[in-house]
């Protein structure tokens, strides 16, 4: 089976939307942050191993210790994985912290801090003309 064959990117889709209901649902580890996001998931095509991408929207310290609980929870999830979606092999599970989400996020509140600081500029400069 090929990296990015249809079947394969079936199998992501599944596995992510399976590990993320998981995780918002079934762990109960305090270490995990609620505002915690699987972005994408890439099993290998032998079903052997799975690369999971989360996203943590908080602090440093949030994150690492929402990374500590994942990976202490990991045989947990790969067994309810095992039963909720129906492969040959249930791949181990890696996490990988992804910053993508909050980067996002920090980008938009820069855009829209600058559209403020135009729509300011603009009004001031408005008035300046009104009153002149």
């Amino acid at each position: 089976m090929r990296k990015n064959s249809i079947k394969n990117t079936r199998i992501n889709g599944e596995v992510q939307k399976e590990l993320s209901r998981l995780i918002s649902m079934e762990l109960k580890d305090p270490r995990i942050h609620p505002m915690t996001s699987v972005v994408s998931v890439e099993v290998a095509p032998d079903l052997k191993t799975a690369k999971v991408y989360v996203s943590v929207f908080g602090d440093e310290e949030a994150k690492q210790a929402t990374y500590e609980g994942l990976k202490s929870a990991a045989s947990f999830l790969r067994g309810q994985l095992a039963h909720s979606v129906n492969l040959r092999n249930t791949p181990e599970l890696t996490f990988i912290m992804d910053g993508s989400i909050e980067y996002g996020v920090k980008m938009s509140k820069l855009i829209d801090d600058v559209n403020k600081d135009i729509h300011a500029r603009e009004e001031k400069e408005n008035d300046g003309q009104v009153e002149g």
